[in-house]
């Protein structure tokens, strides 16, 4: 499945329908800092941190991507339900790898203490987590 992932500045009427059908399925504490789907959608768009998965012409996966001078962090990542467990997330996080390196700096997967999945998806991608500041 050739899934091309990008940063994601403008997006589309279709996207935000996308955007809203990946993250609608999402465990609640997936959007922490934010406090639900539309501010987490809403506020990646406007600071331009928001990365995502198409696949023709259709978003599958989407994460938020804060770039720092050293440290990126990939958070909120989430695939649309019947989606999942065909490698849109490692898709999503291999390119997000990618061009952290470029820029000479080190991606880490950040969640919230304790979330199984987060640990998980760090453990199977050998990417290190942080914890989200609670």
């Amino acid at each position: 499945m050739p899934i091309i992932v990008e940063l994601l500045n403008d997006a589309t009427y279709q996207d935000q329908q996308d955007l809203q059908k990946i993250y609608r399925d999402a465990p609640g504490w997936l959007f922490a800092p934010f406090a639900d789907d539309v501010q987490l959608i809403e506020g990646c768009l406007r600071d331009g941190s928001l990365i995502a998965g198409r696949f023709n012409d259709r978003l599958l996966g989407a994460a938020r991507l804060q770039r720092h001078r050293d440290v990126w962090h990939l958070s909120q990542l989430c695939v649309r339900k019947i989606t999942r467990r065909r490698g849109v997330a490692e898709r999503l996080v291999n390119e997000a790898q990618e061009l952290a390196s470029r820029a000479g700096a080190t991606l880490r997967l950040l969640a919230p203490a304790g979330h199984l999945e987060a640990q998980a998806l760090a453990a199977k991608l050998k990417v290190p987590l942080d914890v989200l500041p609670g």
